[in-house]
């Protein structure tokens, strides 16, 4: 079995080391040894709506941040196994994962992993959580780096780091110096004032020389997950404008949603939860499915693998529902086949595959064979559906397969 770091590479590098492309890929690539993500950027009502899950649904998913594994369980899933190429994606999983199931309480989870930045968290991590983590789990938590212990950023602002948190403060620090305040979109009252917000305050921004000149290089967008291959799809759908897609799927983010519903606006406009009460937060995070999440939590399994890699142990006709993020973007032709053969050996009957992708089509036909193809059927009508109520809004399609046998 090829090693993590041999399968993270294999995921990303397209092209030979010493290209332009090849650097980036490679570049990228290392990103995904550190955190990424600590919020999950896709809605996970979307997710359930398209998966249709049952109580004897065994589902298999990308990790990524976990908010949507731990969401899932508000469905009472048989099982469901979480994958993820880099190392502190699982790690966070895990630490979710043990937080859901061992804290005292909802507000305990809550300064934990809504607020994410009170000093109290730290107790609350070795004192409910640490005791039920597996060795290499906990070890990582309590490991030092050179600003302190890795658990400190539980009680220093958890969306604050990894990547795309790196990413946000950047792009936060651009707004303030061009006069930005984001209070007023926050405290928005009706979606009319939203859009008023965006015209007036984010959408000349766009037209900066800066904001132009970085948006342009493919490395100013690692931050957000987009991998060399996924930006030039990204930039394809514009004619090479990137800047206007760009734009585009802010505005989405921004004005299609009422911001009071739309935590993934808040993520990008105050860099965590809403601080009022009954926050709009992920369905985990919400106090009206905190016993059900926790009774459900043993059903999760979290491993450091590939999909494809994982699934080549799994029975015949055995899961349901699969849920693939955006990660074929990356794939070249004989890793989808690869990875489509496993799901279609797998499936079994009604199983249902949701993915989405940066461009706007559908990335499979021509590329995936035929004979593998042609026994799941496009789901048109729940892929529109999905793709008009994602708030997370940064994807340019959104897509359900329904496996027929």
């Amino acid at each position: 079995m090829a090693s993590v770091t041999e399968q993270l590479s294999a995921a990303v590098n397209q092209n030979a080391t010493m290209t332009r492309e090849g650097m980036l890929e490679r570049a990228f690539a290392r990103l995904f040894h550190g955190l990424v993500y600590t919020q999950i950027w896709e809605d996970p009502v979307v997710d359930m709506e398209a998966l249709k899950i049952r109580r004897d649904s065994n589902i298999v998913c990308i990790a990524s941040g976990g908010c949507n594994m731990l969401s899932y369980l508000t469905q009472h899933p048989a099982s469901i196994t979480a994958v993820d190429l880099s190392p502190a994606h699982v790690m966070l999983n895990k630490l979710k994962l043990a937080a859901v199931q061992h804290v005292p309480d909802h507000a305990t989870l809550f300064a934990l992993l809504g607020r994410g930045d009170t000093a109290a968290n730290i107790a609350v991590f070795d004192t409910y959580i640490a005791p039920y983590l597996d060795d290499k789990t906990r070890s990582y938590w309590n490991a030092r780096t050179l600003t302190g212990p890795r658990k400190r950023i539980l009680a220093q602002g958890l969306y604050h780091h990894g990547a795309l948190g790196r990413f946000l403060g950047v792009v936060h620090f651009v707004a303030r110096m061009a006069g930005v305040d984001f209070t007023p979109l926050l405290a928005a009252q009706s979606r009319a004032d939203q859009a008023d917000f965006f015209e007036t305050q984010i959408a000349p921004l766009y037209d900066r020389p800066l904001v132009r000149f970085l948006a342009t290089r493919r490395a100013s967008l690692f931050g957000l997950g987009i991998p060399p291959a996924q930006y030039d799809k990204l930039a394809a759908d514009a004619d090479g404008d990137i800047v206007a897609i760009l734009k585009e799927r802010t505005r989405k983010l921004f004005c299609d949603f009422p911001i009071h519903d739309n935590y993934f606006a808040w993520q990008a406009a105050y860099r965590g939860y809403e601080p009022v009460e009954n926050p709009a937060v992920p369905p985990y995070l919400a106090p009206e499915n905190f016993q059900t999440v926790r009774a459900n939590a043993a059903r999760v399994t979290v491993l450091n693998r590939s999909l494809t890699d994982l699934l080549t142990e799994q029975p015949s006709a055995s899961r349901h529902g699969y849920v693939l993020l955006d990660a074929q973007d990356w794939m070249n032709d004989d890793q989808l086949n690869a990875l489509w053969s496993e799901i279609t050996r797998t499936a079994a009957q009604d199983a249902r595959v949701i993915f989405r992708n940066g461009g706007s089509s559908d990335i499979l036909p021509g590329r995936v064979n035929d004979a593998i193809l042609s026994r799941w059927s496009y789901q048109a009508d729940a892929s529109d559906r999905g793709f008009r109520n994602d708030r997370s809004a940064i994807y340019g399609g959104f897509h359900v397969y329904q496996f027929k046998g």
